[in-house]
């Protein structure tokens, strides 16, 4: 990019596009929206309007190309069951995904704050309904918002009937007809409308509200590994589900053995004959092809799936996978190995967070760790302290009072969480410095470890920050870090 198409992120910006012979606004940034810059606006205007204003050719199909990006990982991460709505969102069904991550709420904060990590700002809602997510999506001033069952209504009866996810004519005639808003639409009686414009409007209506059902079809990538088996005649007994669910995985396999991949998670898709979809993820923590073992994930799960009047379609995706190679075992020698992967996969298919603790180079004691993958290989990195450490470490260090004799002296008295513990023994300190090498704050910063034991015997790692002396290593006040078997 040469430096006059350089852009400053100081300075309001907007995306051009054209229509027809004109230029116009197609999109504007939080600068250039609060001077005043509007969507559809005429390119010459809001150059008038905004002194310094950057313009930016649009690019419609790369924008199709993120968003799809977008989808795809979001799929992956979140929910079988993903599709893109419109030009700029995407829609997702995460029933029977959301403890996966903790929650509704949890879900959809974790959401916006991977975005926000990226510099990128969004709109999410959770609603029963994807007209009504849609709309509140893009309605909303807040970041996220959850709409429960029994407020629907009142969550959109006040939006624009724009929102309802109708033809741009048809929205033009009904404002011409004097309709302002989604409540003002959903009063009006049917018959007049569907003469006039067809069963469009309360088919939108009926969708927003719950009323009819509006399945997601879900993106897929080119390079994933399906297979699917459609019905004649509907299905819903549960050992026959099980029985065509354990025939795909089969056929799955037998496509992962050919292409030496092995699947690390796979989404079967139900589709019932009223339209709607379902799914059932199944993860496992190494990639895996044995056929006994992910049907007995998906049958533990089977018993989930709600057939109605019936299934008509089972599709089984593999949306992860990875290289596998052949394993030759052999039936004369046991390497006195034990396996763990299936109990691993097991607590991590109902919701669990299974992971293992490994060491990291430092010696500031919360930065020592990390999580690692359950099924990870083995990590080379070990601690090495000639100090004993604690067996449980605290969240966060605690801060407490103490009476101690500065700078090198041991406290006498400590009162944590409101309970006061004379120290019978104490040994240290043990001084650990800020790692000025990848914070220049922590240049001069110092700790000064003690391990004490009070009058029951109970042990404490505690600390000073600070030297003791100097106040620029540290503020001199006594905390709590972790406690000793």
């Amino acid at each position: 990019m040469d430096h006059a198409t350089e852009l400053s992120p100081d300075r309001p910006l907007v995306l051009i596009t054209r229509s027809g012979s004109k230029r116009v606004v197609s999109a504007a940034d939080d600068k250039a929206r609060q001077a005043g810059i509007r969507v559809g606006m005429p390119a010459a205007k809001a150059q008038a309007m905004v002194h310094g204003l950057q313009f930016a050719d649009a690019d419609p199909s790369a924008d199709v190309d993120a968003l799809n990006r977008i989808a795809l990982w979001a799929l992956t991460q979140y929910s079988p069951i993903v599709a893109v709505d419109g030009t700029d969102g995407i829609v997702m069904d995460t029933q029977g995904a959301d403890h996966l991550q903790g929650g509704e709420l949890r879900m959809l904060t974790g959401i916006a704050n991977r975005f926000r990590a990226r510099g990128l700002t969004i709109h999410a809602a959770i609603a029963d309904s994807w007209g009504a997510a849609h709309a509140c999506a893009r309605a909303i001033d807040r970041e996220v918002v959850i709409i429960p069952t029994s407020e629907i209504f009142r969550a959109v009866e006040r939006l624009p009937i724009s929102r309802l996810r109708l033809p741009a004519e048809i929205v033009s005639d009904l404002h011409t007809l004097g309709f302002k808003t989604i409540g003002e639409l959903s009063a009006t009686p049917r018959a007049p409308l569907a003469l006039r414009f067809g069963p469009e409007i309360g088919r939108r209506l009926d969708q927003m509200f719950g009323r009819v059902s509006e399945p997601i079809d879900p993106i897929r990538a080119p390079e994933w590994i399906e297979v699917s088996r459609a019905f004649a005649e509907p299905i819903g007994a549960a050992e026959t589900i099980d029985k065509y669910v354990g025939r795909l995985i089969i056929k799955l396999v037998a496509e992962l053995q050919r292409k030496g991949l092995g699947v690390r998670r796979a989404d079967l898709i139900v589709e019932t004959v009223d339209g709607t979809r379902q799914a059932i993820r199944a993860g496992t923590a190494k990639p895996a092809r044995d056929v006994a073992w992910l049907t007995k994930l998906f049958r533990d799960r089977t018993e989930t799936i709600e057939p109605g009047f019936g299934i008509e379609k089972l599709t089984l995706v593999a949306v992860m996978t990875e290289p596998l190679g052949e394993e030759q075992r052999s039936s004369l020698v046991d390497d006195g190995s034990e396996d763990i992967t299936s109990l691993i996969d097991t607590f991590g298919n109902r919701g669990q967070r299974v992971y293992r603790m490994a060491p990291v180079a430092s010696d500031v004691p919360e930065r020592s760790i990390r999580r690692i993958s359950a099924a990870a290989e083995d990590v080379t990195e070990t601690w090495v302290h000639h100090w004993p450490r604690p067996v449980r470490l605290l969240a966060r260090p605690e801060l407490i009072e103490v009476i101690a004799l500065l700078p090198d002296h041991p406290p006498v008295t400590v009162t944590w969480r409101g309970k006061r513990l004379r120290v019978k023994r104490a040994d240290g300190p043990e001084r650990i410095f800020g790692e000025w090498w990848t914070r220049s704050s922590e240049f001069e910063a110092i700790r000064d470890y003690f391990v004490i034991e009070d009058e029951t015997g109970e042990r404490l790692w505690i600390f000073r920050s600070g030297d003791g002396v100097n106040p620029g290593t540290g503020s001199h006040r006594w905390f709590l870090h972790g406690i000793f078997a």
